[in-house]
């Protein structure tokens, strides 16, 4: 199986340490969730595995390829940023084909079938900035599938949504999930125990606990998520 393999990854920015002698594998096919308060390490991470930044020591392979090789590891990784990445004056369907010409893709059908996914269709000649929140939202994320990434990075993706369009989006995600491998951050604790096969727990640069959400709850010996994360989070403060 492919799978994401971090082993002794290390990155400091001056004297903090952002990620500390880390190890870690993400596999194929799966939504896993990466939890930590802010500070943890989850931004340096993401900017490392998506060939933002690098690391200062340590090996990363992504599917068998050396992360090193970044033109490679572009090819088959992609990041919705919490920040929207569309651009208002364009209607839906310009800001999808806009992104696809930056990439260097001529495909309509990608782009009918990218809008049917998300329910996008029906807003197709609307400029973005009409939209709500939750259809901007939609539109952001649609915009990083045109690359057809093998893996998916969604930071916060429902951050400032109400519950309805959370929930509209969380039904998407599951769909994408079913051919794209998602690594995918939330402060939403809810959103990760509904949405997430298994669940990395960074705190101050290491690894606190990762497994599935049940296998976290038992290892705190909690019965909520919420307590296993606020023990686990504190536990590691303290060390």
């Amino acid at each position: 199986m492919n799978k994401i393999v971090v082993k002794n990854v290390s990155k400091a920015y001056k004297d903090v340490k952002a990620l500390d002698n880390i190890s870690l594998e993400i596999l194929e096919n799966k939504i896993t969730g990466l939890l930590g308060t802010n500070g943890a390490g989850k931004s340096t991470l993401i900017k490392i595995l998506t060939g933002e930044i690098k690391p200062d020591n340590g090996t990363i392979s992504i599917f068998g390829i050396d992360i090193k090789n970044i033109d490679e590891i572009r090819k088959i990784v992609n990041v919705s940023p919490q920040e929207s990445a569309i651009i208002s004056n364009l209607t839906v369907y310009e800001n999808l084909e806009f992104f696809e010409h930056l990439y260097g893709i001529n495909d309509a059908k990608l782009i009918d079938d990218i809008m049917m996914l998300f329910n996008l269709k029906e807003f197709k000649n609307k400029r973005s900035k009409t939209l709500s929140g939750g259809y901007k939202k939609r539109l952001s994320i649609a915009i990083s599938l045109i690359t057809r990434p093998r893996i998916l990075f969604l930071d916060e993706p429902t951050l400032g949504l109400d519950i309805i369009a959370r929930r509209d989006l969380w039904r998407i995600i599951t769909k994408i999930s079913m051919s794209t491998t998602i690594v995918l951050t939330s402060h939403y604790l809810e959103e990760i125990e509904s949405l997430c096969e298994d669940v990395i727990i960074l705190s101050k640069g290491h690894v606190a606990s990762k497994g599935t959400v049940n296998d976290i709850k038992e290892l705190s010996g909690c019965d909520s998520f919420e307590d296993a994360f606020v023990k686990i989070v504190g536990e590691s403060d303290e060390i």
